[in-house]
């Protein structure tokens, strides 16, 4: 994928972006990324954002022009039916996903639910657990969505080095931060509606 495709939609399926999460989502330096931007933002395709989360956006122009940039990719590498494949079953394992989720952030003690405070470090594990479970049985999606199209191959990359930092103790790359196991895996989940066309 061109550069400038490659930041476009990064910026439709993660929303508005900084540079830094911008490079992490992409692989591409701050310079390039810069450069990239500032011709989107020419084009009309892109626009900085300022005030409380100050960054980067599609304009409605930028949109119509991934979606068709993004077709045309699709269609040129002929991975339409391997994608709509490997999507099925990626929704087959996004509940777990989102239960797990829901396991990190709270706990049901004495039945009554709670916010998990992380005091408990053997729940934690068991949670991280099954999250470094789930991520297994979900690489053959990955490798079947890298295969397909190669630019699917940085979301494996990112969400296991999401776990290797939350089992490390920065357990914000669980749920917490924008380049969490949850974010990466939404932005995944956003990528695949965005490839396929199937609106949300």
């Amino acid at each position: 994928m061109h550069d400038d495709l490659t930041v476009l939609h990064a910026l439709r399926c993660a929303g508005t972006c900084g540079l830094d999460r911008l490079a992490a989502i992409t692989g591409l330096d701050a310079p390039a990324l810069e450069s990239r931007l500032i011709d989107l933002g020419a084009a009309g395709l892109a626009t900085r954002t300022t005030g409380f989360a100050p960054g980067w956006q599609l304009t409605e122009a930028g949109r119509a022009a991934d979606a068709a940039r993004v077709t045309a990719e699709l269609d040129a590498a002929d991975a339409r039916p391997a994608v709509t494949a490997a999507f099925r079953r990626f929704l087959v394992l996004n509940p777990e996903l989102l239960d797990l989720c829901a396991a990190w952030q709270l706990r049901t003690l004495d039945g009554v639910t709670t916010a998990n405070d992380h005091r408990d470090a053997a729940y934690d594990t068991r949670v991280l657990d099954r999250f470094a479970d789930l991520d297994r049985r979900a690489a053959p999606v990955y490798a079947e969505l890298t295969a397909a199209l190669p630019r699917f191959g940085r979301y494996p990359l990112r969400l296991r080095t999401a776990l290797d930092r939350a089992a490390a103790g920065d357990t914000v790359h669980v749920t917490d931060s924008t380049a969490s196991y949850h974010t990466v895996w939404a932005e995944l989940h956003e990528d695949l509606l965005a490839t396929l066309g199937i609106p949300r």
